[in-house]
């Protein structure tokens, strides 16, 4: 089950579970829509992985599978360009 992380790992902008702005590569490292395609060309600085949209969770199952609360910021980490080499 997805974590639905709730910030952009580059900016901490806040990405709610109903978020269409949220962006996420296979390991759930997390982006905003604007961080993702202006700034990391719509690739994951943490694997090389596509960034892609996140599925939104209904509303109605929140309360039985609820959204993370782990905020993860790595703005250093946010270049296009030089991958960390280590999947998150």
């Amino acid at each position: 089950m997805l974590e639905l992380r709730p910030n952009c790992e580059c900016c901490d902008r806040d990405l709610p579970p109903s978020s269409p702005d949220a962006r996420i590569c296979s390991f759930e490292c997390t982006f905003c829509a604007s961080c993702a395609e202006q700034t990391l060309g719509g690739f994951c600085p943490n694997c090389g992985g596509a960034l892609v949209a996140r599925p939104i969770r209904p509303a109605r199952l929140l309360a039985r599978a609820p959204a993370s609360t782990r905020r993860v910021l790595k703005p250093a980490g946010c270049a296009p360009a030089g991958l960390s080499g280590a999947a998150p």
